[in-house]
């Protein structure tokens, strides 16, 4: 050490060096494992939102709320903070830089649709003057840029599994994905199932359920959505090969029709929240689904890239269309475009990026 310079100086200054370096490798983007993106709390940022859904022309109603006339914007404003790192602002020239030539398939219900939806809004309105093409064919959408030579796909498929029309009616079959061959042939498949599972009455798309080998009016729809995920697990397990196919699985969307969730009352859903909850206000645990995802993916011989977006999203309260859909109901399902899907996709992004997939 210097003469003169007393020694508990240093040891001030070598504590500062210490946390400005430490600083310094929060703020950067984080490598392979270096970043748990999905826990962390919603900060306010007027650079939001991402993207206009006037700049979107291919939007479907139901999500554009502004247009809906949703008359509050705060809930634009948000931005996803993860506790340890940042997550790097999404840059459509990286993305496309990075995924020259791939092609991105979707599969999963109107949530599948609703994150594939915000992706392409948010690559079209930051390129603008990029030629694109859109094209629907049966339930199968096509996004792709030619000159990036970059097609992003949905495919709709709610259950995963098979649903076939027979002569006692249509059958949700457990045991069969014979619609798997269509997924063949992709770089990257981003698969989600849950909704649907539970629906009943009229909103319930099959008349019988088929498991190994017997048919039934009904059974238990969690033992039923295990049964499916396990027929999914082994043709992702039997068919995918992951030197060519990166392979994700969406997590649970939550929905918000229950206030006791969120410290509120039990007949409070998300019609009129203005701002997220905090962790400390939403008392509410995960959907069985979640447990049973996790089990799934543990026992699978493929590695499959899980987006856990239920805790972040569960803070979202205020972020489903509501009576702002353009439909007849109070939707606390889906989602707002521009709005939380955005941020499912910039965590896709940074693993797509960041991680070296």
């Amino acid at each position: 050490m210097g003469s003169g310079f007393p020694r508990s100086c240093w040891i001030i200054l070598s504590w500062i060096l210490i946390l400005c370096i430490h600083q310094v490798r929060l703020s950067e983007p984080q490598a392979a494992g270096g970043c748990d993106y999905f826990r962390g709390t919603w900060v306010f940022d007027q650079t939001y939102p991402l993207y206009n859904t006037s700049d979107c022309p291919f939007i479907e109603k139901e999500f554009d709320c502004q247009a809906n006339g949703r008359p509050d914007q705060l809930y634009l404003r948000y931005r996803w903070k993860p506790s340890v790192c940042m997550l790097p602002r999404f840059n459509a020239e990286e993305f496309f830089r990075k995924l020259k030539g791939k092609k991105i398939m979707f599969i999963g219900d109107s949530l599948s649709l609703n994150q594939w939806q915000s992706l392409t809004c948010m690559l079209h309105s930051s390129l603008p003057q990029s030629n694109y093409t859109i094209h629907r064919e049966g339930q199968l959408s096509t996004f792709y840029l030619p000159e990036y030579e970059v097609s992003l796909m949905l495919s709709r498929n709610a259950f995963l599994v098979d649903i076939v029309e027979e002569k006692m009616g249509t059958v949700l079959k457990l045991d069969s994905i014979k619609n798997g061959e269509s997924w063949k042939g992709y770089d990257f498949l981003i698969f989600n199932t849950w909704h649907w599972w539970l629906h009943k009455g009229r909103k319930q798309p099959w008349d019988f359920i088929e498991s190994r080998g017997k048919v039934m009016k009904d059974m238990d729809r969690m033992v039923a959505y295990r049964e499916g995920l396990t027929t999914w697990s082994k043709w992702v397990d039997s068919n995918v090969n992951t030197t060519t196919t990166q392979v994700f699985f969406q997590g649970i969307s939550p929905t918000h029709f229950n206030g006791e969730e969120w410290n509120g009352t039990k007949s409070l859903t998300c019609k009129g929240q203005i701002r997220p909850a905090t962790d400390s206000t939403y008392e509410g645990g995960p959907p069985t689904a979640v447990t049973i995802i996790n089990e799934m993916l543990k026992n699978m011989s493929t590695p499959v890239v899980l987006l856990d977006i239920t805790r972040l999203s569960q803070l979202r309260k205020d972020g489903h269309p509501s009576i702002y859909s353009g439909l007849m109901g109070n939707d606390c399902s889906h989602w707002c475009l521009a709005g939380v899907p955005d941020t499912w996709n910039q965590i896709l992004y940074a693993i797509l990026t960041y991680r070296g997939t």
